[in-house]
């Protein structure tokens, strides 16, 4: 139902350059999938899919270490990208020339009978969204809220009240068993980030 392939890779952005290992998650049954980000390692997220059909190769954000497997990916599996195109910016400076199907807040993605319901999550990115299913007790969060916090904000195309905001709207307010499948490293809960909050906008980023 919920499976995980770990690539690693290159994150860059103003400049920098950073190493990092990110979350592919696969998401559907035994017959479909829909494919959470594009990291890194599109021969390594294949051999996960198996001979499962990819409905779709859904893009948390379009930072490079989320989409860079994104044009060999679908070349593999003839699925479409999906994207929100308030990430366009950050597409471009990936793929000059590499379509996608726009992604809208409320959108429903399905696989497998699995449906995925698109919160459009700005913050970390401008078109960052998560992706929740009620059916599986699961949110895909990509960068947005992590075990620990929220996603950086530190760069460009970032805010940090941008992201606190969409957390507390669109996050927090889901039930609060919800398991956070994020971006990169641990997973969390709803729960066990939602007493936090006051601590972030303390710290700030």
């Amino acid at each position: 139902m919920i499976d995980k392939v770990v690539t690693s890779g290159t994150f860059s952005l103003d400049g920098g350059t950073w190493d990092v290992d990110n979350n592919v998650w696969i998401v559907g049954s035994a017959s479909e999938v829909l494919i959470v980000d594009a990291a890194h390692d599109a021969a390594a997220i294949v051999e996960r899919v198996g001979d499962r059909e990819v409905k779709a190769i859904v893009c948390t954000h379009a930072h490079n270490d989320h989409i860079d497997a994104a044009a060999d990916l679908a070349e593999r599996t003839g699925a479409p990208i999906l994207l929100h195109p308030a990430d366009q910016a950050l597409w471009e400076m990936v793929y000059t020339d590499l379509p996608y199907t726009p992604l809208e807040d409320g959108q429903v993605l399905s696989a497998g009978g699995i449906e995925l319901t698109v919160l459009h999550t700005p913050g970390h990115a401008p078109g960052a969204v998560c992706l929740y299913g009620a059916g599986i007790g699961a949110v895909f969060t990509g960068d947005t809220l992590f075990n620990g916090g929220p996603g950086a904000t530190g760069r460009s195309f970032s805010s940090f009240d941008t992201i606190i905001e969409s957390i507390r709207e669109k996050l927090l307010t889901l039930p609060p068993e919800t398991a956070v499948c994020t971006g990169h490293g641990e997973s969390t809960s709803i729960g066990a980030e939602a007493g936090h909050l006051e601590e972030w906008l303390a710290r700030g980023h």
